[in-house]
């Protein structure tokens, strides 16, 4: 679905990416993971068009996204993170841009805004971002677009929301579709996002499906520091373990242990994935 070679990004003279490499899947939910600065945001645009690179750098199903060509236009999506709706009412929002979109579909549209609890007769200005947020999300997945990208999208939901928003996106994603979240709200999304996707200054550090992260890593609960760990990390009852999985245990991998077990380990992380 997504192909990124070589890709050297800079704003000015501040160098963003440098010969960064990956490839994004079809039939996933990728979770992009990183801390603030390293290119999330930067990244999902450039996936979306919206910042220029060299050419064949980075191909979406074969296309070039800063070319905007409507037949790429027309199958992806970007929410960005500080979305602010226009001063339209949401339905009409949805009946005018939903023409764009050949697999647009209104009847799930009015179903999610229906679950999200959102009044499609307001216009976005009379809503709460909250609102404003759930209307753009119901309308994203209502355009069944095969690369949806969203930057923050659990960013002022309540808790209600947050977990219509899971079931909402497990529904929606298909064999055929991609979908990149870009995110610091991991508890939010431990259970739907899979490949993983680490990003630090330096460029990819790691992309891998949670499968694999399981094969590779153990994650416990420990009394005590354990000398031999990869990471510890203080919690209730103790200290949650990222180890070596040399014993091929079965554990549920913690998403907020592997981020900052990665940060602290790039190395020793990235050559055990490596081999």
């Amino acid at each position: 679905m997504i192909n990124i070679n070589n890709l050297h990004f800079s704003y000015s003279n501040t160098p963003v990416f440098s010969g960064l490499t990956m490839k994004l899947e079809a039939g996933k939910i990728y979770g992009l993971l990183g801390q603030n600065g390293v290119g999330k945001t930067t990244l999902l645009k450039i996936m979306a068009g919206l910042l220029k690179v060299d050419r064949n750098v980075c191909e979406v199903s074969g296309k070039i996204p800063f070319k905007r060509e409507p037949n790429f236009l027309s199958d992806m999506f970007f929410i960005p993170e500080d979305f602010v709706g226009p001063d339209t009412v949401v339905n009409q929002y949805a009946k005018l841009r939903g023409e764009f979109y050949p697999k647009y579909d209104e009847n799930k549209f009015k179903m999610l805004l229906s679950e999200f609890e959102v009044d499609g007769t307001k216009k976005f200005t009379k809503l709460s971002f909250g609102q404003q947020k759930k209307a753009i999300l119901s309308f994203a997945l209502s355009t069944n677009t095969k690369l949806l990208l969203m930057d923050e999208p659990s960013n002022g939901l309540d808790i209600p929301s947050k977990t219509q928003f899971r079931k909402a996106m497990s529904q929606s994603a298909n064999d055929e579709s991609c979908i990149v979240i870009s995110t610091h709200q991991v508890r939010d999304l431990e259970n739907l996002i899979d490949p993983i996707v680490i990003l630090d200054n330096n460029g990819l550090i790691l992309n891998e499906s949670i499968e694999r992260i399981s094969e590779k890593l153990n994650f416990r609960l420990s009394t005590k520091i354990e000398e031999h760990a990869i990471y510890n990390e203080p919690t209730l009852g103790g200290y949650v373990s990222v180890e070596e999985n040399y014993e091929k245990e079965e554990s549920k991998v913690s998403l907020e242990a592997l981020f900052n077990a990665t940060l602290q380990n790039k190395e020793r992380i990235m050559n055990l994935f490596n081999n």
